[in-house]
């Protein structure tokens, strides 16, 4: 007698594969070194997916990744990547940046806006084709939503690199940070204006402008209550930010890190923010990860996405060193260390696939479109590591090289 599985028995098998399948291959099969577990997750996505595993096995993947498990799926990686983001903006520390703010200000500016030049000429070649600019999106849009996501450099991802590189304490391993975190200020300001809805730009002002004084209430109470409290007022606080930006024709993503970033680290203990954060990354964002890889698509064709993606993924490591070289240069920087702090912020995946996950649920691209962004940020992510290490071979001391600049501890500033 055949089995009927129950619609909880198909979602546990679901969490099974999301859970059990990426981390045995992650661990296994020794890839940790050129992947962390977070392309791996993508990538099972995509190869368990209807696209590829999921076509050949199309009854067994509609059975298992039926509407309802997806749905359930959706709505656990939306939570996951909302308190994700949340605590990003916490995080954030301007202060940081400030004290550097001429290295920063000159590396930050080339390693976003030089990427973000290459990715926009591939996107005004895409826009020549059909299949790839998403039924919502205006030109401009389209073409700044492709540039930014050759841009962005993973914080979390490039943290874990810097760890595996044993350069995280290391003076290169700070300016590396600080660079990242004055460019993810500027990755959700561009998201911002991204995905404004010019058809609803008057409920988007009159968010900005009720959160900025909403805000100041806020502050007010988070300063006068205990820890304990502050945790469910930031809870509620995020719900109802992410809520409001999301009603006013912004993404509910956008909204969790403004939510964040008018809190103050200081008011909660860096060990609980810290636990809170892998916590996050370990129970809750595979999901996110691997449904992520579910939503890929080759309906114009492998070959036509794999294309895409090697000029997007051109573009993004090319833009990203010649930034970074012209920085070195224009900052008299020690020989090799432009290239490894150029190849250090290669690091994607993460933020790229939150960015251009926000793309996709708003229809400024497609999912051919979303598929090649995907196959981009991984390959980049996947260079990394491999490339750094034998860079640092051949020249050890430049982990210790730094520019006079004031020693920041990194645990200050984690996300």
């Amino acid at each position: 007698m055949t089995h009927q599985f129950s619609q909880p028995e198909l979602f546990l098998i679901a969490m099974l594969i999301i859970f059990g399948l990426p981390y045995l291959i992650w661990r296994y099969l020794k890839i940790d070194y050129l992947a962390p577990m977070v392309a791996v997750q993508i990538i099972t996505g995509i190869v368990v997916g209807k696209g590829l595993l999921g076509a050949y096995f199309n009854n067994s993947y509609s059975l298992i990744f039926n509407h309802e498990t997806i749905d359930n799926l959706d709505g656990i990686a939306s939570w996951a990547v909302i308190i994700f983001v949340f605590v990003a903006g916490i995080e954030l520390d301007l202060k940081d940046v400030w004290r550097n703010k001429v290295d920063n200000g000159i590396t930050a500016a080339l390693a976003l806006l030089v990427p973000l030049l290459f990715g926009s000429i591939v996107g005004v070649f895409l826009l020549q084709k059909s299949g790839w600019i998403g039924a919502r999106a205006e030109h401009w849009q389209f073409v700044l939503g492709i540039g930014m996501s050759c841009s962005i450099t993973a914080l979390p991802i490039l943290i874990i690199f810097l760890e595996k590189l044993e350069l995280l304490r290391h003076p290169i391993g700070r300016r590396v940070l600080r660079y990242a975190s004055l460019d993810d200020i500027l990755i959700w300001a561009v998201l911002a204006v991204v995905i404004v809805d010019i058809r609803r730009l008057e409920s988007q002002v009159l968010f900005f402008v009720g959160f900025i004084i909403v805000s100041f209430f806020f502050r007010k109470i988070m300063a006068s209550v205990s820890e304990f409290d502050r945790w469910s007022w930031a809870l509620i606080w995020l719900a109802a930010v992410a809520l409001m930006a999301e009603s006013s024709g912004l993404h509910f993503i956008a909204g969790a890190f403004m939510a964040g970033a008018v809190i103050d680290s200081s008011w909660f203990d860096q060990k609980k923010l810290d636990m809170l954060r892998q916590h996050v990354l370990i129970f809750m964002m595979p999901v996110f990860f691997l449904s992520t890889g579910l939503k890929t698509s080759w309906s114009l064709g492998g070959w036509s996405v794999f294309v895409a993606a090697s000029f997007l993924l051109c573009a993004a490591v090319t833009g990203k060193l010649l930034a970074i070289h012209i920085a070195g240069k224009i900052l008299r920087w020690g020989q090799g260390e432009a290239s490894v702090i150029g190849w250090l912020l290669q690091s994607k995946s993460l933020i790229t696939i939150i960015f251009t996950s926000v793309l996709l649920d708003k229809g400024l691209i497609t999912s051919n479109t979303f598929t090649a962004l995907l196959i981009m940020a991984i390959i980049s992510t996947m260079l990394t590591v491999p490339i750094v290490s034998s860079k640092l071979l051949m020249n050890p001391s430049l982990a210790l090289r730094d520019v006079d600049r004031p020693v920041i501890d990194p645990a200050s500033r984690v996300f």
